[in-house]
């Protein structure tokens, strides 16, 4: 089975229908996704934060999670109701791969 490649906020790559076709994934562009620049940035606030400032591999190592900044970066696609069990999806992942990490 191969690595599933997971971003830095807990998103699956392989889930999002621009892996591979416009972006190889967070840890291979170090944040620079296609979309901050709508949000006005050059990098994920997420993935700043977590990578860049705190230094952490995801966000599931960090005691905020789910920050405000999980809530605040909306993929404009999504209704909030989408937006809210996408949150809950990634935070349950990062949380179960920090578990596993740790029972390394």
């Amino acid at each position: 089975m191969a690595k599933r490649e997971i971003s830095a906020c807990g998103m699956q790559c392989e889930e999002c229908v621009q892996y591979k076709v416009v972006c190889p994934g967070c840890d291979e562009i170090q944040g620079k996704v296609y979309w901050a620049k709508f949000i006005g940035a050059e990098t994920c606030p997420m993935y700043m934060c977590c990578v860049r400032m705190r230094q952490l591999a995801h966000c599931g190592q960090c005691e905020e999670l789910p920050c405000d900044i999980f809530f605040d970066t909306q993929d404009p696609s999504y209704t909030i109701e989408e937006h809210l069990r996408e949150i809950q999806r990634r935070v349950k992942r990062l949380r179960e791969l920090e578990e596993a990490e740790e029972g390394k």
